[in-house]
């Protein structure tokens, strides 16, 4: 019912910076939390950041809190990860997820939809 589509990834240098995008459609009106995850190769899916449009909260993970930025665009329901100071170990797919309600905003299994991912790659 919902799609998720991400952009804006690509290589970039250590220290570069890049911003993604998550655009949803269908029956948006039951998105309430956007929330970007990430999988490096051969390691699980891991939670990056979260907003909910309910207060406009936001929450970090402790690996790139002070570097990432999340924002969304409340009429169209697009979020956007502004990424600083990128390291290589922040390469990985990049995925963007929404719900209507988790129970735990970092934990995967709790989002119903998901995009199909972009590449970020860092190089040294």
């Amino acid at each position: 019912q919902v799609h998720l589509v991400e952009s804006g990834g690509g290589l970039v240098q250590a220290g570069g910076t890049l911003r993604l995008s998550c655009s949803p459609s269908g029956r948006t009106s039951c998105i309430y939390l956007i929330c970007w995850f990430r999988s490096a190769l051969g390691k699980a899916r891991e939670f990056v950041a979260v907003t909910s449009w309910i207060g406009g909260v936001t929450y970090y993970a402790e690996s790139v809190t002070g570097r990432f930025t999340i924002s969304r665009d409340n009429a169209q329901k697009t979020s956007y990860l502004q990424m600083n100071n990128l390291t290589p170990e922040d390469t990985a797919v990049y995925y963007c997820a929404a719900a209507r309600a988790v129970t735990y905003y970092t934990t995967p299994r709790d989002y119903t939809y998901w995009g199909q991912g972009t590449q970020v790659t860092v190089s040294s």
